[in-house]
């Protein structure tokens, strides 16, 4: 996001519900006054991440779904996100990019990255507005058409990134603080997208890392994800990676722009 806005894109986030049921991972925001009121917390949070990134967001307004956890698992809260009707929990969504009008549009696999009710939905809700956004009969009232071009997934934690870094950080001498997550994947049966899109991000890694720590509920400023040294980071595996799912405009595999295609068409449209 921050290397597009750099280059003059717009960006907008949009964050589906408010994270009310969200677990407290930092030891150190873990206090009662946070978790009494962790809806407000979190919309300053979400704040200045915005502001670090140079971004545009805004809330769709559902409430957190949790993640429901035991066997077998207890139902979902009533009301919440991810119970709600596809047309329901999409409209938002639609709403929003026609009025964004993104040509663009980034979000989870299938399985939500990992399967977290909300992050589920979240994908049924951006395949349902990419398709629908742009089609004058559905959504009626929900603003004017508009068709985003590409739909992405994010392929952030595979295990080849974190087995790379893992062999530069061995080749310094230094010890792997993923090795505990790496032997835990193992045993997860997640799908393993294909790689299409490599973005090199890594002169915007510290900026990711400020966005990220601005997150302060969810986010433990000296956790294992932060004890990899930026340099290596950069070396091992300096860019952010995505599976093109959709695509409305021609472009050639593998790519190293979420815009390749989109910038020939919108030139040839308007000229």
């Amino acid at each position: 996001m921050v290397r597009y806005v750099d280059e003059g894109a717009e960006v907008l986030v949009v964050t589906l519900t408010g994270g009310e049921a969200g677990s407290i991972l930092n030891p150190a925001m873990d206090r009662p006054e946070i978790r009494e009121n962790i809806a407000e917390v979190r919309r300053k949070e979400m704040a200045e991440a915005r502001q670090i990134l140079g971004v545009h967001q805004e809330f769709s307004g559902f409430v957190d779904s949790g993640l429901p956890e035991g066997d077998p698992l207890p139902p979902l809260p009533e009301g919440c996100f991810a119970v709600q009707p596809l047309e329901v929990a999409a409209e938002p969504l639609v709403r929003s990019v026609r009025t964004f009008r993104p040509h663009v549009i980034l979000t989870y696999d299938e399985q939500g990255g990992y399967p977290h009710p909300d992050h589920i939905m979240t994908h049924k809700v951006s395949v349902e507005a990419f398709d629908a956004a742009g089609d004058p009969e559905r959504y009626p009232g929900s603003g004017d058409p508009w068709q985003p071009l590409k739909l992405y997934y994010h392929v952030s934690f595979t295990r080849e990134r974190f087995e790379r870094i893992a062999e530069v950080m061995a080749e310094r001498g230094m010890t792997n603080p993923f090795a505990d997550w790496i032997e835990r994947m193992k045993d997860r049966d997640f799908p393993q997208w294909e790689i299409t899109t490599r973005v090199r991000c890594d002169e915007h890694f510290e900026t990711r890392d400020r966005a990220l720590i601005a997150h302060a509920t969810q986010i433990d400023p000296n956790g294992f994800w932060f004890a990899v040294p930026m340099d290596i980071q950069r070396d091992a595996w300096p860019t952010e990676d995505y599976h093109l799912a959709r695509s409305l405009v021609d472009t050639e595999l593998p790519e190293t722009d979420l815009f390749a295609g989109v910038r020939e068409s919108v030139r040839a449209w308007q000229a």
